[in-house]
């Protein structure tokens, strides 16, 4: 029964929003206009080429700020059993961090943490 329920729940959750978004496409109104197409940010026009290449300096250092980010949504889970859990916990966290810091110094020995 196991597997069968969850191939059904599988099938069930695609045709269900499937459905949803063929269900908007029809019901929503299409209306056409040279407004609708052009590009804009928070209403004004835009100045220039809208395509244009941003640095991928910015990529990076967003990126490597998620990572971190989601890193220290680990640390606080290890910090409350801690006490529980003892040297192996500890033994962990050094290696977690360790780890970390190696990502840290990488991306400062590329130069992403620099913003220029």
């Amino acid at each position: 029964m196991g597997n069968e329920a969850i191939i059904l729940f599988i099938i069930l959750g695609t045709l269900m929003v499937g459905g949803a978004i063929v269900f908007s496409y029809f019901i929503s109104p299409k209306v056409p206009q040279k407004m609708k197409e052009d590009t804009f940010e928070c209403g004004i026009e835009t100045q220039g080429p809208s395509w244009i290449q941003f640095k991928v300096g910015y990529y990076l250092f967003a990126i490597l700020f998620l990572i971190f980010d989601v890193e220290t949504i680990f640390i606080v889970p290890w910090a409350v059993v801690m006490k529980d859990l003892g040297m192996v916990a500890f033994i962990e966290i050094v290696i977690f961090f360790f780890i970390l810091g190696l990502g840290l110094l990488y991306a400062w020995k590329k130069d992403a943490l620099r913003w220029e």
